[in-house]
């Protein structure tokens, strides 16, 4: 059976993975101002974007995410062609539409595609699932890499779908802001009061970063550090202690993804990175490292930092 793999571009994993996994995109368009960009995981593209317009106005960009419509014509006039059975993992649907689209659209889709199949020459059935990985940006990578193993290691859909949905359900993603004023302009732009105008303030005349937890869709702070770079430096640590434990204390999943919202030389000189890289590589554990997505970056900022990993206990030890 042939199984697709499809993502949308808040994804942040890299493009050549991508590529060579035939790992396939719905792609979210960023408008700022008359600047518009579809993002397809083009990282040269999307750091062009990021030093052109993102700094100044960056905070009232709009996200157009895929239609129910331009999902089920990509579908049923390609993926219903190239594929008999396609996992479509989404972003949480408690941050965007784009779950609710493609469950939409699965509808029609499965009552459209036979004739185009059947004219291709292929007469069994197609099949999809839409599956909320209730997390978002680098922690979104893990269930895609789990799905890539899992196809390549010939498993039927059944097991890859209660596996991914097992996975989901303990993935956990982090994020750092570099810019709190900058988060809340965009928080309130999107009408989010979960950044207050004297805790953003106060922030950054303290210089105190908070450290974000994603986990089966709810977001909310896990640590509070004085400085952006100590605070990368306790999550990166954490991290690599995650990546070196064992049993319920170590990782579901050899992986771990990582984005930065800049050059990455930059991710790379950060306190913390050369310890979790050193970690991963000594347990066995793949490290994946991309620019963060257009999406991550107009909603969490230029110099942010994200991460996920899968692990059945992930209480934040700074």
């Amino acid at each position: 059976m042939r199984i697709g793999i499809v993502v949308d571009s808040a994804c942040d994993l890299p493009l050549d993975y991508l590529q060579q996994n035939d790992i396939r995109l719905l792609p979210v368009t960023v408008r700022i101002g008359q600047a518009v960009l579809a993002d397809h995981r083009n990282e040269q593209a999307t750091l062009q974007f990021l030093h052109a317009h993102l700094a100044d106005r960056g905070f009232e960009a709009e996200t157009m995410p895929f239609s129910v419509q331009q999902i089920r014509d990509l579908f049923v006039s390609q993926l219903s062609i190239d594929y008999d059975y396609v996992f479509c993992m989404t972003i949480t649907k408690t941050r965007s539409p784009i779950y609710e689209n493609a469950n939409q659209a699965s509808f029609a889709i499965l009552n459209d595609y036979r004739p185009v199949r059947s004219a291709a020459g292929i007469n069994t059935p197609f099949s999809l699932r839409v599956i909320d990985t209730l997390n978002l940006f680098a922690a979104q990578g893990i269930t895609a890499v789990e799905a890539v193993r899992l196809r390549e290691a010939g498993e039927g859909p059944p097991k890859i779908r209660a596996r991914l949905e097992h996975i989901a359900l303990r993935t956990h993603g982090y994020l750092i802001p570099r810019d709190l004023n900058y988060l809340r302009a965009r928080t309130r732009h999107r009408g989010d009061r979960s950044v207050s105008f004297l805790s953003a303030t106060l922030g950054t005349a303290l210089d105190i970063k908070p450290i974000l937890h994603c986990n089966r869709g709810e977001t909310g702070p896990v640590a509070k550090v004085k400085g952006y770079e100590n605070a990368v430096r306790k999550l990166l640590e954490f991290a690599a202690r995650k990546a070196a434990g064992n049993g319920n204390e170590g990782l579901l999943t050899p992986t771990v993804c990582l984005s930065y919202g800049g050059e990455l030389a930059e991710l790379h000189s950060l306190p913390g990175y050369e310890t979790l890289r050193v970690a991963c590589r000594n347990n066995n554990v793949e490290l994946f490292e991309s620019v963060m997505s257009l999406t991550g970056m107009v909603n969490i900022g230029k110099g942010a930092l994200a991460l996920g990993f899968a692990a059945e206990k992930a209480d934040f030890e700074g």
